[in-house]
């Protein structure tokens, strides 16, 4: 495929996708391409579209670039191919005033090439999936979500989930860490037959917990003025209407770094925030030499109960 051109058609597992600009940098600092961006959702796309599947995805498009304006969309937009899978779903307290909301279902490659090509940078995605014909089911992932108040950084992140980690083990909880391709670090539980009032109280249970016996440096409130060189524990993520950012998916950073899975050893060997990004080449590299590390995440393998 040549990028000399502004369009080019390709085939994608037989749908055929127009491509543009695919010359055109998105990360400046890094001269990293739109065509780029592309090549990497299309390499990362067999671990990656485990991870999406049955999830209503929120894309955050970046369509100047990195250092240009954005806007989250979630709604399928009326241009999207008729092939493309969406599920329709109640829209309560919308901040445009709708009924309902069209998301898009990214459940293959071409989906994922198409959604690239939008500059889709960020894929944001829901603690629940749908069903085949489009009911919400329950959550089957809790999340912490680590979040460093200046100066501190993901180091201080790793010490928290290296605090977090027992007492989940000791309530039959296995916790898988990534990093969210930004400046912290996420914990995600996979569990089984648990409601939202429960995924949510317990998570808020855990994190006031670790907050009182490590005032120094957590926090569970999420008030500004008290998060200076602490780690808030974002324990609200737990909710129907919220998202985070999928495993896998590029950062709107400087750098092109992704949200990635990591081992509860560098979690422990963490010295230095370097130690922990990413970018997605490395990432490329990392998944051909040790694979999935959240492949339990997408299968429910180890899922506990609360």
């Amino acid at each position: 495929m040549s990028r000399d051109a502004a369009k080019v058609d390709v085939d994608v597992e037989g749908r055929t996708l127009t491509l543009s600009n695919l010359e055109k940098v998105l990360y400046p600092e890094a001269g990293f391409t739109k065509g780029e961006v592309i090549d990497y959702y299309a390499r990362i796309a067999p671990v990656l579209l485990p991870h999406l599947a049955g999830r209503p995805t929120t894309f955050k498009r970046y369509p100047n670039g990195v250092e240009g304006k954005f806007f989250f969309e979630k709604n399928a937009p009326s241009h999207a191919p008729s092939w493309l899978k969406s599920v329709t779903l109640p829209s309560p307290g919308s901040t445009k005033s709708r009924e309902t909301i069209n998301y898009p279902l990214i459940s293959d490659l071409p989906s994922l090439v198409w959604a690239a090509n939008l500059a889709a940078l960020e894929l944001h995605v829901p603690m629940w999936r749908v069903g085949p014909r489009g009911k919400v089911h329950d959550p089957d992932l809790l999340v912490f979500d680590l979040d460093p108040g200046p100066p501190a950084t993901i180091v201080e992140c790793c010490e928290v989930a290296r605090l977090l980690q027992p007492l989940l083990e000791k309530d039959g909880l296995t916790a898988y860490p990534k990093t969210s391709g930004s400046k912290g670090l996420q914990l995600y539980v996979p569990v089984t037959g648990a409601s939202w009032e429960q995924t949510h109280s317990y998570a808020r249970e855990i994190a006031q917990r670790v907050a009182d016996e490590q005032p120094e440096l957590v926090v569970w409130q999420m008030k500004k003025d008290i998060r200076g060189g602490k780690i808030l524990i974002d324990w609200s993520q737990n909710n129907a209407a919220k998202t985070t950012i999928c495993v896998y998916s590029l950062r709107a950073r400087p750098h092109p770094t992704v949200s990635t899975p990591i081992s509860w050893r560098e979690v422990e060997s963490c010295t230095s925030p370097a130690d922990l990004v990413f970018t997605a080449p490395d990432v490329l590299d990392r998944v051909e030499r040790e694979g999935d590390l959240f492949a339990d995440v997408a299968t429910g393998a180890n899922a506990g109960r609360l």
